[in-house]
């Protein structure tokens, strides 16, 4: 599978430093579609903060993605839900961490989660 990164510069506003504007995936063998994950533990507890809630959700999605043979390295695609707009730094920061040099397609959302104690939503799609 090869990767390629489009981040046109003219006729479009600039791309900044914690995404890309597309990513072309060439000849995957396999496509991972991760329902949202939220910050919830084992038992299905929330984290009791946004910083506990985005390690749990990016604890959550390795496991689910290794589970499928596949790390954050496949994940091609990411849509977070915030239940609040202030949650976007912590959120990028938390996406940084998780994809180290790596910038893909991204899209925040803010809206309401089906549980008031749920503060982030993150899915998926991954390719390998």
């Amino acid at each position: 599978m090869k990767t390629v990164i489009h981040n046109p510069t003219q006729g479009i506003y600039p791309a900044t430093a914690d995404y890309v504007h597309a990513i072309e995936v060439q000849a995957p063998a396999r496509l991972l579609f991760v329902s949202g994950t939220m910050g919830l533990d084992a038992h299905g507890i929330a984290g009791t903060s946004l910083d506990a809630q985005l390690e749990l959700i990016w604890s959550n999605i390795r496991t689910i993605l290794a589970s499928a043979g596949m790390t954050t390295d496949n994940i091609m695609r990411l849509t977070s839900y915030l239940r609040d707009p202030a949650y976007a730094e912590a959120n990028a920061v938390a996406r940084t961490r998780a994809l180290g040099s790596r910038r893909i397609p991204t899209t925040a959302i803010v809206a309401q989660t089906l549980a008031p104690d749920w503060l982030v939503e993150i899915e998926v799609i991954a390719a390998a």
